[in-house]
């Protein structure tokens, strides 16, 4: 699902929208960098900002693609919001809404970024560079979901309820044919 979001070099306009891919992203404020999937910019009247070769006002809408179906909580919606204030920090506008897009319900879910969504992006951001500046490394949670999760072999969920690094290495090390 993602070969032509990932694809930076693929770049789309069809009239009043603009389509660009895997767009690098940054936020010095919240201590950020990432790269958005696709970043639509929609022709507006005002309140967007001006594209070079191209004439008019430009307002970005962030949209993320994900293969499953909408969690229950609220990660997917996070993700794009940091998307989105990376893309307010970079380009000085303010971006309103972005959209899920869902490869299981072939459906887009749109957004509205608001302030409650906002708080949660800088609480977690927060969270996350004092676990980092304490050296902590939280354990990941087994779930059913991470089977099919493209960061399984980085996360290691496996390694959860191991008690140690060296019974985990122990234990693979058999089941791939070791001592």
């Amino acid at each position: 699902m993602h070969d032509r979001v990932d694809d930076p070099f693929f770049f789309e306009s069809r009239g009043v929208l603009l389509i660009t891919r895997s767009v690098p992203l940054i936020s010095y404020k919240l201590g950020l960098y990432g790269v958005a999937d696709v970043v639509e910019f929609h022709q507006c009247q005002s309140n967007g900002i001006t594209l070079q070769g191209r004439s008019g006002r430009w307002l970005p809408y962030p949209v993320e693609y994900k293969r499953g179906k909408p969690k229950r909580d609220d990660r997917d919606q996070v993700q794009l919001c940091a998307q989105a204030m990376c893309l307010e920090e970079m380009l000085g506008v303010a971006v309103p809404e972005g959209a899920l897009f869902y490869g299981k319900t072939k459906r887009r879910q749109v957004v509205e970024l608001d302030q409650q969504l906002r708080r949660r992006v800088v609480e977690l951001s927060k969270m996350m560079h004092e676990l980092f500046e304490q050296g902590i490394t939280p354990k990941p949670v087994k779930t059913k979901a991470c089977d099919s999760c493209s960061l399984v072999d980085i996360c290691l969920p496996k390694t959860a309820d191991r008690k140690s690094v060296k019974s985990y290495l122990d234990n693979t090390a058999f089941q791939m044919g070791g001592e």
